[in-house]
């Protein structure tokens, strides 16, 4: 997994980083990828990276947590994301999975526990708006993070091929 210097974030409370994530897996599961692009006072980094054995859901996940992680203080956030899996685990199931011990209410265990843990983690220091958007529905900055997840996925098959 590659990761860039972590961005600065805001100094005042008004101040915003916005954030896009996307993951991708061929096949689901298999080879994927992750990327984030993390934008801030006209500034802008893009973060990515690959595992050879993954799901689309863990790369979705993946994804949010790294752009997170990337932050240096708590900040203000918009994090866009084209997962309803991401969107509707942080903001509507995962205070049910917790109370339940991390089971469904099915009472299967909950698939990337440690994922949700993490990015729980992350998340904790900053005030997060998490938006769904539509993948693949022409928002420039969703198609760049899907750009880059599937270059980082397809980097790291180039590398087994070759390696």
């Amino acid at each position: 997994m590659s990761r860039a210097a972590p961005i600065s974030p805001p100094a005042a409370s008004s101040d915003l980083v916005e954030i896009w994530t996307d993951g991708s897996c061929r096949p689901n599961p298999g080879p994927g990828g992750w990327a984030a692009l993390l934008r801030y006072r006209g500034h802008e980094r893009e973060i990515s990276g690959a595992e050879a054995e993954s799901t689309n859901n863990r790369m979705e996940l993946t994804a949010a947590c790294a752009a997170l992680e990337a932050l240096k203080r708590p900040s203000r956030v918009r994090l866009h994301t084209d997962s309803e899996y991401l969107k509707k685990g942080i903001t509507e199931w995962l205070p049910a999975w917790q109370r339940r011990g991390w089971r469904t209410a099915a009472g299967e265990k909950v698939a990337n526990q440690e994922l949700w843990e993490r990015l729980l983690a992350a998340a904790a220091p900053h005030q997060i708006e998490w938006r769904w958007i539509k993948g693949h529905a022409g928002t420039a900055e969703n198609e760049r993070v899907d750009r880059l997840a599937n270059a980082a996925r397809e980097a790291l098959a180039r590398q087994g091929r070759e390696g």
